[in-house]
């Protein structure tokens, strides 16, 4: 009966082992999906500013497409 408990117990300590290394491999993964999350995030924001910029580039030619055409039809001296 010893026998089998201490066989019972280093297989509980491979088990234990085991966990530890599953659970340092799950806060790896963790760590990974945090900043791959982080970096999609600054992507976003970076696209949002293209954005932004791009409407008020279309804002200002239109404008500007808009004062052209009118000049065509204003007398000129």
């Amino acid at each position: 009966m010893y026998e089998l408990l201490k066989k019972l117990n280093a297989r509980f300590d491979k088990v234990d082992l085991s966990l530890g290394e599953l659970r340092s491999e799950m806060n790896a993964i963790r760590g990974t999906m945090v900043s791959m999350h982080q970096e999609i995030h600054n992507i976003y924001s970076t696209l949002s500013r293209h954005e932004m910029r791009l409407d008020r580039i279309e804002t200002r030619l239109e404008l500007r497409e808009l004062s052209e055409a009118q000049a065509r039809f204003e007398p000129h001296p």
